[in-house]
């Protein structure tokens, strides 16, 4: 048999999304460890792609997306944050905001190069960075607060820093990052010449007043920032895989000299129709982070309820818990086990880090699910802590 190759994407394996939801499935567990929504967005965009589709917009869409989407997404950030952009120059359309942070990265860095970003990351991080032949250091974001440590962050720069990969609101942990710790972010990349690499699908799914501040609006960041985002969290259709990169023309065009031998183009009848969703009324937006921040409460009640330590997020689709009181040594093998022990199927966070230790225990669950099912699981995780008496 011909060798593998060795690169080093291939030591990432599987993905635990695959894995969790493959366990899911399997068992019949009730999934709270994938992060999509288990119903639909809004009624006007599904018919807007539906209008797509029967008015002829199944080819090739042009390589940097649509016109009317490149509108929107400009329009976009003129309206919720002031960021002025030549849509036909500063924005670029890709297959969901995985394509767009891949391609951005691959595009910026050289082999040698170093990415700076907090620890718990989203995987494909990772993975990203690994392909783009770069070094990945990190700064560590302790539950139950995940505060930025500023000693931890400023040892992670060096003079081989080519860019920071900030997510916020942040996957896993729900944390919203304050303005004070952006500040401490752009200081240090201005400090080494470095770009700021946004990756910011859940800016409008913010909870309790807070604020989602993009970093190309603070002093001095325009021109070292691009920003990353999709219309998949916002709008319930995460399968639709349709994100973006906004930023300097240089570094958009960068991606896009990657982004045309990954997916080429993608997501064609898609793509008008986010178009559309993007320009819908603000109490439609309002009504979104709204509907999930009570999600958010019932899920942290009854996790609570089920003597599980919980971190309340300030945002996202998700939450961290603690989950020592039901028996959690080992958080990847607790949740191996979980789905045949109560139905429930979550993320062990520790597949997120490079200090696994500081995750030992806790578990990512999903919130963006029917009442009834959120009910339910945190039913069944109270059952499991019952029997351990």
């Amino acid at each position: 048999m011909p060798r593998f190759s060795n690169a080093p994407v291939h030591a990432f394996g599987t993905t635990i999304f695959a894995e969790m939801s493959a366990l899911a499935s399997a068992t019949g567990a009730i999934n709270l460890g994938q992060g999509f929504p288990d119903t639909d967005g809004p009624p006007s965009m599904l018919e807007a792609a539906k209008a797509a589709i029967d008015g002829g917009r199944n080819q090739y869409p042009p390589g940097p997306g649509v016109p009317e989407l490149l509108d929107a997404i400009a329009a976009h950030q003129e309206r919720f944050y002031g960021i002025a952009l030549d849509p036909r120059r500063e924005v670029l359309v890709t297959a969901g905001a995985t394509e767009g942070v891949a391609s951005v990265v691959m595009g910026l860095c050289d082999p040698g190069d170093e990415v700076v970003t907090f620890e718990p990351y989203y995987d494909s991080y990772a993975a990203t960075i690994a392909l783009a032949g770069a070094t990945r250091r990190t700064s560590v974001l302790r539950f139950p607060d995940f505060a930025v440590d500023e000693a931890s962050l400023r040892a992670a720069f060096s003079h081989k820093t080519k860019l920071v990969l900030l997510n916020t609101p942040h996957n896993p942990t729900g944390k919203v990052f304050t303005r004070a710790e952006l500040d401490l972010v752009c200081s240090l990349a201005r400090e080494h010449d470095a770009w700021v690499v946004t990756d910011e699908v859940y800016e409008h799914l913010v909870f309790d007043g807070r604020q989602h501040i993009p970093v190309a609006t603070l002093p001095g960041m325009a021109d070292r920032t691009i920003t990353i985002s999709s219309g998949g969290k916002t709008f319930s259709a995460t399968g639709w895989k349709v994100g973006w990169v906004t930023g300097p023309q240089a570094a958009v065009t960068a991606a896009r000299d990657v982004k045309q031998f990954l997916t080429y183009v993608a997501s064609g009848p898609f793509q008008p129709a986010v178009a559309a969703a993007l320009g819908l009324g603000d109490e439609v937006y309002a009504g979104i982070a709204s509907a999930l921040e009570r999600k958010r409460d019932l899920l942290c009640e009854g996790l609570a309820a089920a003597g599980l330590v919980v971190s309340r997020p300030g945002g996202t689709y998700f939450v961290i818990a603690d989950a020592a009181p039901l028996g959690a040594v080992d958080a990847l093998q607790f949740c191996r086990e979980l789905p045949a022990r109560c139905g429930v199927v979550g993320v062990p966070v520790s597949v997120f880090h490079d200090d696994v230790d500081a995750a030992a225990t806790l578990v990512r669950f999903a919130f963006c699910k029917k009442d009834e099912v959120l009910v339910e699981a945190a039913a069944r995780l109270a059952g499991l802590r019952a029997s351990l008496g």
